[in-house]
């Protein structure tokens, strides 16, 4: 049974890689369907946080990539594999933040 710490470099970037990406096109498609609907209900800044918020699913999604090509230097791997780590969860609760807000018409 493994224990917390125990696991090797790249494990979780192995998934943080292709949901980081798949968030960016969710983002993407956030963008494109408020776009829409800022034309009936005028406009907001969803699009905008949307945006930024998929930044952060890049830079997690790059930094997850790098830690699986320098697996080999398992202190590289483990620092972007926690960045990568970091922003994907920055970045999910920021999108949970504003569909809340947009849900309320707060922004």
């Amino acid at each position: 049974m493994r224990r917390r710490g125990d696991d090797r470099p790249g494990e979780l970037s192995g998934h943080i890689l292709p949901s980081a990406a798949t968030m960016t096109g969710v983002c993407t498609t956030l963008i494109g369907l408020v776009k829409v609907v800022e034309a009936h209900i005028g406009p907001s800044h969803v699009d905008e946080y949307a945006g930024l918020i998929s930044l952060l699913f890049v830079v997690s999604a790059i930094t997850s990539y790098i830690s699986l090509r320098y697996a080999d230097s398992e202190r590289a791997a483990l620092r972007f594999e926690r960045i990568a780590d970091s922003c994907f969860i920055v970045g999910l609760l920021g999108l949970a933040i504003i569909a809340l807000l947009f849900a309320y018409e707060a922004i």
